[in-house]
């Protein structure tokens, strides 16, 4: 391996966020520029370690949070001195480092305002917000604004997120604070983290400069206008009992289902979750029951487990609310998946723009650890398992689960060709089983109340309870439970739609419009197919009159074109194209805007048909669905 290092050096604060994650430096090759008494034995003709530096590949995305949780920017020296210490080629290291939208390897200031611009927080006036808060915050505030896709804080929109760069805090990697003498000679500031939601300018400002003086965030409950009531399945327990409590868990009915995991063996639990009909609800609807069963099956070891909570499509915040207001399900349901496919350590991939649920999930592995939930011995079963959090930061793609596994071993986070398939050649090269924070969660009631009675939920292809994301123009966002069969209409009854709706977005941005008056589809993967929509991860997104539908689709054509990794032709050229000519056709009328919209349907089927992965081929759902079903440009 050729590995070219510049002459810039780390300063004394990067190489304590990089030797905090992978402990002191073990030769000169990882520090030259250090201590003496390191490198007075030292020949730096060839890099020590070798393959086993090399196998800590998958540490270089904690180690970019490291030195971007501490600075705010990730500067040549520190990328550098990462790079040594992994042995990673930097030019790789700083592709890496570009592809996420919440690092820089520029200069900005340590404090970081994120305003929300995605569809609920553009229908909510997010435009407004981040002209006002610009106007506050001039180049000399000490504060970088950026505009931001979506937070996942849909129900509250419009949203902003404030990240302070400072020494480590809890539950960001690092023990509780303690302020010492920075290189200025005054107390470090620590890492914070704010969000502002519904976000008005002054809150956002002030939250910004004074992170510590935000209003605190309301409780998870908040997002579940159904929280409390009795026949709720997946929702039970939020806003019921205490996240951060592991007794209060266990006292209504926490670990029960492990317990029943136990006794029917992998095998049985794989039947049960077979016999269940559950299929995944992060909008591929790919039965998980055949997925466990084609992964434990595998004679390849070790096998892994990586739960997706980087739940980044435009109006979804189910899996924040969950994380949130119900942790304690989450670790025990994948301790469960874990067992059934004969993985002994799970990743939790979490996006990084959810540092309460960073914190809640931190104290719940811990706890779980502690109580003999997690680690060498299972309940005294024999069975080791145990679980790692991996932060994302800011990438949609990596929601598509081999992106996702490129971004835990430390590459871009760009899909793989398939086959082969994530069952067999997976995480690390691994047979691997992944399922979003939903799917996972609904195993536990299959186990507590069996598979004939989850299959007796819903529908016959569509079985159990499903999550919903209601936002935009209804009197009470939030996260619904229904089970599924449920019609449109139902749902929006529940959360208040408005008199003068104009149309609704199922699925997010990669799903597509039906009419006001199209209120009777059932919210199944075959009754909204049979539509010509999609259910998608659960998105609903409520339209009035007084949203300007133009600018919708624009934004959502800005969104596919930022997140399009760019790996293949048809979608990184694609989702240009189709900016471009949405552009045009907000500037025209008539017979000039009708050769655009031939243009966009032409592009619209190269990028479905030739795209590599889910983005491209879903980019232009959502605009076309909006031509043909809504009239938007008649």
């Amino acid at each position: 391996m050729d590995l070219h290092f510049g002459d810039s050096k780390p300063t004394d604060e990067e190489r304590e966020a990089v030797d905090a994650l992978l402990g002191p430096p073990g030769s000169a090759w990882e520090t030259p520029f250090g201590d003496s008494a390191v490198r007075s034995d030292a020949d730096l003709r060839w890099a020590r370690g070798g393959r086993a530096a090399r196998e800590r590949r998958d540490l270089l995305l904690p180690g970019l949070h490291a030195v971007n949780d501490r600075v705010g920017w990730i500067s040549e020296g520190a990328l550098d001195y990462l790079c040594r210490r992994l042995t990673v080629p930097p030019a790789e290291a700083y592709g890496v480092a570009t592809f996420y939208s919440m690092f820089s390897v520029r200069p900005r200031p340590a404090t970081v305002l994120h305003v929300c611009t995605d569809v609920a927080c553009a229908a909510a006036g997010s435009a407004g917000l981040c002209a006002g808060v610009e106007g506050r915050l001039g180049p000399g505030s000490g504060v970088s604004v950026e505009r931001s896709p979506c937070l996942g804080l849909c129900e509250r929109a419009p949203a902003a997120l404030v990240v302070r760069a400072g020494s480590p805090a809890a539950g960001l990697g690092g023990p509780p604070t303690d302020p010492r003498p920075s290189q200025a000679g005054g107390a470090e500031k620590p890492h914070t983290t704010a969000v502002i939601a519904p976000a008005t300018p002054e809150a956002a400002v002030l939250a910004a400069t004074a992170p510590e003086a935000a209003e605190p965030e309301p409780p998870a409950s908040l997002a579940v206008p159904q929280a409390g009531q009795p026949g709720l399945t997946l929702l039970s327990r939020v806003g019921v009992v205490d996240p951060a409590s592991l007794d209060d868990y266990r006292s209504h009915g926490g670990y029960t289902a492990l317990r029943r995991a136990f006794e029917l063996g992998p095998a049985g639990v794989i039947r049960e979750v077979t016999d269940a009909g559950l299929v995944g609800r992060g909008g591929a609807a790919f039965p998980t029951g055949v997925k466990w069963k084609a992964t434990a099956s595998q004679p390849d070891h070790p096998h892994h487990l990586v739960c997706n909570a980087d739940e980044s499509e435009p109006g979804t915040f189910k899996d924040r609310v969950l994380m949130e207001g119900d942790p304690y399900s989450l670790i025990e349901a994948m301790t469960i998946a874990g067992y059934a496919v004969g993985a002994h350590q799970g990743y939790l991939y979490l996006r990084g723009e959810y540092p309460r649920a960073l914190g809640l999930l931190g104290n719940a592995i811990e706890q779980a650890r502690a109580r003999g939930l997690l680690g060498d011995d299972v309940l005294g079963q024999g069975y080791a398992f145990d679980i790692e959090i991996r932060r994302g930061a800011g990438a949609y793609i990596c929601g598509e689960e081999t992106a996702l596994f490129n971004s835990i071993e430390g590459y871009r986070g760009e899909p793989r060709s398939k086959p082969p398939f994530p069952v067999e050649k997976g995480l690390f090269g691994k047979p691997t089983a992944e399922n979003n924070v939903e799917t996972l969660v609904n195993v536990l009631p299959i186990l507590t109340m069996g598979a004939e009675a989850y299959a007796a939920i819903g529908t016959r292809k569509s079985t159990g309870p499903k999550l919903f994301c209601v936002s935009g123009s209804v009197e009470r966002p939030g996260v619904y439970e229904l089970p599924f069969g449920a019609t449109l209409g139902e749902l929006l009854a529940l959360a208040g739609t408005s008199e003068n709706l104009r149309a609704v977005l199922l699925g997010g941005a990669a799903g597509g419009f039906v009419r006001a008056d199209e209120m009777d589809i059932p919210l199944t993967f075959e009754g909204t197919r049979a539509a010509g929509a999609t259910l998608g991860s659960g998105v609903v997104l409520a339209l009035d009159d007084t949203v300007p539908l133009p600018r919708i689709l624009l934004r959502i054509a800005e969104f596919f074109r930022d997140e399009s990794c760019g790996q293949c032709v048809p979608c990184r050229v694609g989702t240009v194209r189709q900016e471009e000519a949405l552009h045009r056709i907000a500037e025209r009328t008539g017979a000039a805007a009708a050769g655009d919209i031939a243009l966009l349907r032409e592009v619209g089927r190269a990028m479905r048909d030739a795209s590599i992965c889910g983005l491209g081929q879903t980019a232009w759902n959502a605009v076309e669905s909006a031509i043909d079903r809504l009239g938007a440009y008649e």
